[in-house]
């Protein structure tokens, strides 16, 4: 008789529900957000690629050549790359080509190896994306 009053006051009891509801949500709250740090950390960085082809794009316009244009981009990178965001120009290769279907127009491509990104080592339970980024930004020559 005693074993079933206590049962019975334990199965009532709403004292502990708190904490139990907090150990079902917790974890998945935890993946939830860290989830949402990792990949808005890596779409920062993909944005700062693609920002800094753009710009540096736009700066390879005053060039005559390809040499000349790898050598502003170049100098483009290293004056400013450290104003992108997430992005350590150690890491950053941008290089320059003409457009392959014959348009006056040139390309710049802009490859980061973001491995350096703490999102791989701290998120390593979280599926994430290729960590070499690449973006392109091409440019019209001339006035046509």
């Amino acid at each position: 008789m005693r074993w079933s009053a206590a049962l019975l006051r334990f199965r009532f009891s709403t004292t502990g529900t708190a904490a139990v509801e907090m150990a079902i949500v917790a974890p998945i709250f935890i993946v939830l957000m860290s989830g949402m740090i990792a990949y808005g950390i890596y779409l920062s960085a993909c944005h700062s690629v693609e920002q800094i082809a753009a710009d540096a794009a736009r700066t390879a316009v005053a060039g005559l050549d390809n040499a000349e244009r790898q050598t502003l981009i170049s100098d483009y990178a290293k004056r400013n790359g450290g104003a992108y965001g997430f992005l350590d120009t150690r890491h950053l290769n941008l290089s320059v080509a003409d457009s392959m279907d014959g348009a006056p127009q040139f390309e710049v491509l802009a490859t980061y190896d973001a491995r350096a990104l703490p999102i791989w080592n701290l998120f390593s339970f979280i599926p994430m994306p290729s960590p070499l980024i690449e973006r392109r930004s091409t440019i019209r020559m001339g006035g046509a």
